[in-house]
């Protein structure tokens, strides 16, 4: 089962919203949640969109937008939530807004997961606020008529995020942490097998850190089934022109080129991706990868 489907129509193309309104910023446990208004961009968005903004503000020499998952929409009030948690100057200005505030935002961007047409069981698996897509991904899911499972994990029991939203919408929900904090004491993958196996699972969803996705990519393989997984590579432009979010996908002719995640991505096959090349982490790419100039020629 291939997994192709859609949640409706394709959606129109992103949009630049300047003044965005900052409706409510609060914490999130460990992380911040952040509600703009931004007419237009709720019903474009599908699950695994991102939008990027613009931090720092108009005197900033922070030029290079922030890019995060899109946590839920509602376009009834033309609102749009994101889930941070600050990593530096960019996130840090941005978790000192406050409510009236106005942030430059563009979205939605990206790749959204495929979400078939036909009932489907599958299994999402998130780390951290990597959750934060997930929540509406399983309610189009559920709709069809699927089983869907979720397994959330994180570091401690504070970095996680969802474990009420994700009780409300999935089927079956566990919970591990690295020291045992919360839930079981270990890895999201750790469960992932069984898991798969008791519900009959024909495909993984997955967002969280690249470890991660390649773990759960290498579950789902060594069960015969599809991982649709949202990468975090760092996005400077969101748009495909400045090249920072490469990574190494086989196309479907078989070759390894460098691609470019904000538009190819953020959500890939699992089974596409060279996990090996990405954990290598030596900066030399192997002879069969096409750099990014040979990528534009193709």
């Amino acid at each position: 089962m291939s997994g192709r489907g859609t949640a409706g129509r394709p959606a129109p193309g992103p949009l630049q919203i300047r003044d965005a309104e900052v409706l409510r910023l609060e914490p999130a446990g460990a992380y911040h949640a952040l509600t703009l208004r931004a007419p237009g961009i709720p019903e474009r968005t599908r699950p695994g969109h991102f939008v990027a903004l613009a931090v720092g503000g108009e005197r900033s020499a922070m030029l290079l937008r922030r890019a995060f998952s899109v946590h839920r929409v509602r376009p009834a009030e033309q609102t749009v939530d994101i889930v941070f948690a600050v990593h530096g100057a960019g996130t840090a200005w941005l978790a000192a807004r406050r409510p009236g505030d106005t942030v430059d935002v563009v979205g939605p961007l990206g790749q959204p997961f495929r979400v078939p047409e036909e009932a489907t069981d599958a299994v999402l698996v998130a780390g951290g606020y990597g959750s934060a897509p997930m929540f509406v991904l399983a309610e189009q899911l559920a709709a069809r008529g699927g089983r869907v499972a979720m397994v959330l994990g994180a570091a401690t029991a504070a970095r996680l995020f969802g474990v009420a939203e994700a009780r409300r919408v999935a089927d079956e929900v566990m919970v591990t942490t690295d020291d045992g904090s919360a839930g079981e004491r270990g890895l999201v993958t750790d469960p992932l097998p069984a898991l798969i196996d008791r519900i009959g699972a024909r495909l993984v969803y997955a967002c969280g850190p690249m470890g991660m996705l390649r773990a759960v990519t290498r579950v789902a393989r060594s069960r015969g089934i599809e991982s649709q997984c949202a990468v975090e590579e760092a996005m400077a432009c969101g748009i495909g022109v400045c090249m920072t979010c490469v990574l190494p996908v086989v196309g479907e002719d078989g070759v390894t080129r460098m691609t470019r995640s904000c538009v190819d991505g953020p959500v890939f096959d699992g089974a596409r991706v060279r996990w090996d090349i990405l954990a290598d982490r030596t900066g030399v790419l192997p002879d069969d990868v096409l750099g990014a100039d040979a990528m534009r020629a193709h």
